[in-house]
């Protein structure tokens, strides 16, 4: 497997730069054996302050892991220069805000969850630890789910910033979908 891309579809409302927050930010994917084809049962996450040494030398990878099914050491790895921002100018069109490299893990769901920032349009204030998990219905189509996140507790920042945000609540509904490169 070469590289996937993770594509994110958002309507932002009085928000805009919604990108994860610091090397620790965790992508929480469920991962399926490129050999055998084995899915994960649970979310697993990688980030990108993890490095993982390859067996034989061979560099090293976000995430190194052996199937529970086949036995095979498969990996992944997240391109830290494909990292990008969705912003305002993106509203309803799907973007790839990341990519993998898969040398033999493929993510096949996406769970997103704490850690996004965004910045108000007008204000320019900064929100950290924007929690996306809250999820609605499925989008129909493989490897697409849809995330919906409206709850204004989670927008945090300083005081006079909450004031303001009282009047326009900041909103962000999304979908995303992983796609082979």
């Amino acid at each position: 497997m070469g590289k996937i891309a993770l594509q994110l579809k958002a309507t932002l409302e009085n928000v805009t730069n919604l990108r994860p927050l610091g090397e620790d930010f965790r992508w929480y994917l469920k991962m399926k054996c490129g050999n055998c084809g084995e899915i994960s049962e649970k979310w697993q996450y990688i980030r990108l302050m993890d490095s993982v040494a390859l067996k034989g030398g061979r560099g090293s990878a976000s995430m190194v892991q052996k199937c529970k099914l086949c036995a095979r050491e498969n990996s992944i790895e997240i391109l830290r220069s494909t990292i990008q921002s969705y912003n305002a100018e993106d509203n309803e069109k799907f973007k790839t805000v990341v990519e993998f490299e898969c040398p033999g893990l493929e993510p096949v769901d996406f769970q997103p969850q704490a850690g996004f920032a965004a910045e108000g349009v007008e204000s320019g204030t900064v929100f950290s630890d924007i929690n996306l998990q809250e999820k609605v219905p499925c989008v129909p189509g493989p490897r697409t789910c849809s995330f919906l996140h409206l709850t204004e507790q989670s927008f945090s920042g300083p005081p006079s910033a909450s004031r303001s945000i009282q009047a326009v609540t900041p909103r962000v509904q999304s979908t995303a979908q992983l796609e082979s490169k």
